[in-house]
């Protein structure tokens, strides 16, 4: 008997390294057309017939990092201001048009973009096409829309934030104590003093700078006829005028030599907490990707090395979550970024012994071995294909739009699985002694205490 559960167990092992060989041997293949409009606006169209819906994002290449000075906060608000009415569709009515229409919607900031989306049934693309382009052709600035919207946004803050435990920690704090440069170390949600202040003339500023055609990027994904597509959104925004863009900020960081660690005080936390920020590689260079896969090694799953450690070893934590990006992923940001973890602790435990499992963990990177790597490659790629199928494929609209507005390039989706496979162990090593060495991180402890 024991011979024979030998033979099998050997048998399974055999049959899964060979489907992880196949499985790793597939690419992607999402289909890309892409073009521009005379305008400027980029279009990327993505048929794709598993399901009778489209969805259409329309994505602005303006976020949080580069909003005006003395104006923290705009770019959200500016979000909020997008639904409040347009040339052709009355306050709140652009909302109302798709819910009737049995769809869904939604908007956010992110660090580098903001962007909005629908999803409707496949036979009502050609209404979503109008009333995106309805908004972009102008919206319904009104002092009474912008009073309104900044008390929403002030509501909203106070919530989410101001009072409530861990509020903000660590992806609104830790840029503000990390990085050096304003663009990408000041209040993202915005200091209620400069949503107070922000007035109509603003506003028609901010819309005609950055919600210009030639400043944005439209993605149609499901089930349509590109050419279809491509009559409608010729009929709807190609007469949109374009904008002369203002130069872009730099927003680069200077290399970090010393480690910083702070406290920050939290009258509503129970427990204390942590957050440990390295500061990342480029985004597309070798040693990006690499910190993809490390990632996946260190963080990502209980078999990762720091869920192994905190959790499963120690027990100082019952959960150690992060990654590249806490606004999104690894892929749909444009500038400086992190790649950190946190966890909430006992109040027993002191942080620098969190702090030692993290050395620990980092250090086992040196040790990488092929079949190691195998497995990270394995699980990135589950993760990229979660996010491409998921949310009606809004991960795929995601794609697609960040890689046309970052790079002009949306091409990029069915490239991304090859760059993961170029990584090697050496590579590894050699991204983990330069961008994991303590010299290059941010320690940021949360105490309930300090603040009673």
């Amino acid at each position: 008997m024991k011979k024979n559960y030998h033979f099998k167990a050997l048998l399974v092992v055999l049959l899964l390294s060979a489907w992880c060989t196949r499985l790793m041997a597939q690419q992607l293949k999402v289909p890309v057309e892409y073009y521009k409009l005379k305008n400027g606006l980029k279009v990327v169209l993505s048929p794709d017939k598993t399901a009778p819906i489209v969805d259409i994002g329309v994505y602005y290449n303006i976020g949080f990092r580069i909003e005006p000075k003395d104006r923290t906060g705009f770019a959200h608000l500016f979000e909020h201001m997008m639904f409040q009415g347009s040339q052709n569709l009355g306050k709140m009515e652009f909302i109302k048009l798709v819910q009737q229409n049995g769809g869904i919607l939604n908007g956010s900031t992110r660090f580098d973009f903001t962007n909005y989306f629908e999803v409707l049934p496949a036979h009502k693309l050609e209404t979503g096409l109008w009333a995106e382009a309805d908004r972009m052709r102008g919206l319904a600035i009104t002092q009474d829309n912008l009073t309104n919207q900044q008390g929403v946004v002030k509501n909203e803050v106070k919530v989410n934030v101001l009072n409530q435990p861990y509020g903000g920690f660590p992806w609104l704090d830790m840029p503000q104590y990390a990085n050096k440069n304003w663009y990408n170390a000041h209040n993202f949600y915005g200091d209620l003093k400069d949503l107070d202040s922000a007035n109509l003339d603003d506003v028609q500023s901010f819309f005609k700078t950055y919600y210009a055609p030639d400043n944005a990027v439209i993605v149609v994904v499901g089930d349509f006829e590109p050419a279809e597509a491509k009559k409608w959104i010729d009929q709807y925004f190609a007469a949109i005028p374009s904008a002369t863009l203002p130069p872009k900020p730099d927003i680069s960081e200077p290399r970090q030599e010393q480690e910083q660690r702070f406290v920050k005080e939290d009258k509503l936390a129970s427990k204390p907490a942590i957050a440990v920020a390295y500061k990342m590689p480029d985004r597309n260079t070798p040693e990006y990707y690499a910190m993809g896969l490390i990632d996946q090694i260190l963080l990502q799953g209980k078999d990762s090395k720091l869920y192994q450690y905190l959790v499963q070893d120690k027990g100082y934590t019952s959960n150690i979550s992060g990654g590249i990006n806490y606004l999104g992923n690894m892929f749909n940001y444009n500038g400086p970024m992190f790649w950190m973890a946190d966890c909430i602790y006992d109040s027993t435990v002191n942080a620098d012994s969190i702090v030692a499992q993290f050395d620990k963990a980092v250090s086992d990177v040196s040790k990488v071995t092929q079949a190691d790597l195998n497995l990270a490659l394995i699980k990135m790629r589950s993760d990229l294909y979660d996010a491409l199928g998921g949310q009606f494929g809004l991960g795929k609209v995601d794609l697609l739009a960040s890689f046309a507005l970052f790079d002009d390039n949306p091409g990029r989706i069915n490239t991304l699985e090859e760059e993961f496979k170029k990584v090697t162990p050496e590579l590894i090593k050699k991204t983990a002694q330069e961008y994991l060495r303590s010299t290059n991180r941010t320690i940021l402890i949360v105490d309930p205490k300090a603040g009673k």
